[in-house]
């Protein structure tokens, strides 16, 4: 019988496997000066006991977002507490805290002891907020994937808003990171207008920066030798064909070298990337559809409904196979609402889910062509429509239904 130690006295290809997780934070950051010397311009008024603007940082999965912010915070703090002006960057994750009250809850926590106890209420923290920044504090807000947090219209408006009641010089400020470049447009007026904000984008890595980057994660991952320059050079290649995501390079390699493993070899090689990245690729799949918004996930539905069924336009002339026509998948999504008891977002909002899809790889679209009447948008599917079916439909209430076309 197998044991732990049996386990544990295999030679391994590894040296430190955390060094190769996208949420690790490396001492140095390559291809990301200019990004984090911004942001670090923009939050420097709370270490002068200033309130800074708040900040939005914008760019694709992967491309540094989270990993420059936490750099920076870690150097903000330790400054702060080194000269004495009370500032605070605070990391909340708002996949976790999705709400207005979560948020204010887990900013306040370490403020306020009692608040691992249950009972108290959205103004109760607020006053404790404006208490605490009215102290000289100032409050510098890090909102991961801000958002997913359901009323966020609410949360943005309570936080800009509270600086009207602080008194003695303290301050609350947001630093907003999201996926999605349009997601100011889903605000409120009135949560717009209390916004004074400085905004980043993050430009996907190319081939050359994310050799160099896998090279860095590499050296201290990995055992001296394990893995080929081919190996770092063909996940570089992968991954800035596809999306130009580190993420995405850092699960391929480590994966690569998972299967390398288990198969007895020294080294990593071409085959065992091209190995990886079937398994990281239905991995990614699943666990960012697992994560999509709602409306998101019907229209995304509703593609693969669609796809495993067919276009009735397929034998047009100009339309090549696997493509769709943005009509018919927004009927489609119009009938998934209904049998969902749901109500269908409008077509302006539809056309938004579909640049979110394409942004992170779930789809491509393709302006129609010569031989289609009229002007539209073809839409393909970029992932099996059974996988696709199978993962929405867990969260979806279809009562069991696997996506078989009506």
């Amino acid at each position: 019988m197998t044991t732990f130690q049996d386990i544990l006295s295999r030679p391994s290809l590894f040296n430190d496997m955390n060094v190769l997780s996208p949420h690790y934070v490396p001492d140095t950051l390559p291809f990301r000066d200019a990004q984090i010397k911004e942001i670090m311009e923009t939050v420097s008024s709370a270490l002068k006991g200033q309130k800074p603007r708040n900040l939005f940082i914008y760019g694709k999965t992967g491309t540094g977002k989270t990993c420059c912010t936490k750099y920076v915070m870690d150097r903000f703090n330790s400054n702060s507490e080194n000269n004495g002006k009370g500032g605070m960057m605070q990391y909340i994750n708002c996949r976790i805290y999705n709400s207005r009250y979560r948020v204010l809850q887990k900013v306040m926590k370490q403020f306020v002891p009692e608040l691992e106890k249950a009972g108290f209420g959205l103004p109760f923290l607020y006053e404790k907020m404006i208490e605490v920044a009215s102290n000289g504090k100032q409050l510098v807000i890090v909102l991961d994937e801000i958002d997913m947090v359901k009323d966020l219209d609410d949360m943005i408006y309570t936080m800009t808003r509270a600086n009207d009641e602080i008194k003695s010089g303290g301050g609350v400020s947001i630093v907003g990171i999201s996926n999605k470049l349009s997601f100011k447009n889903e605000l409120d007026p009135r949560s717009k207008s209390s916004l004074y904000e400085n905004e980043i984008v993050f430009p996907p890595y190319s081939s050359t920066q994310l050799q160099q980057i896998l090279l860095q994660r590499a050296t201290h991952g990995f055992r001296p030798g394990v893995v080929s320059q081919s190996a770092i050079n063909l996940a570089s290649a992968i991954t800035a064909q596809e999306c130009g995501d580190a993420r995405y390079a850092l699960k391929l390699i480590a994966k690569a070298g998972e299967l390398a493993e288990a198969a007895g070899k020294m080294q990593i090689n071409d085959e065992d990337v091209e190995a990886a990245r079937k398994k990281v690729d239905a991995d990614i799949a699943a666990e960012t559809i697992a994560t999509l918004p709602y409306n998101h996930q019907v229209v995304l539905y509703a593609i693969a409904h669609l796809s495993q069924g067919g276009s009735k336009y397929a034998r047009l002339d100009g339309v090549d196979e696997g493509f769709l026509f943005s009509g018919e998948i927004y009927e489609e999504y119009e009938r998934t609402c209904r049998r969902l008891g749901k109500r269908a977002r409008s077509s302006r909002w539809y056309k938004e889910y579909l640049t979110d899809l394409e942004m992170l790889g779930l789809i491509m679209t393709t302006p129609s062509g010569r031989g289609v009447r009229g002007h539209t948008t073809l839409v393909k599917l970029g992932h099996a429509p059974s996988e696709i079916l199978t993962i929405i439909s867990r969260g979806l209430n279809f009562s069991g239904e696997t996506g078989t076309k009506e």
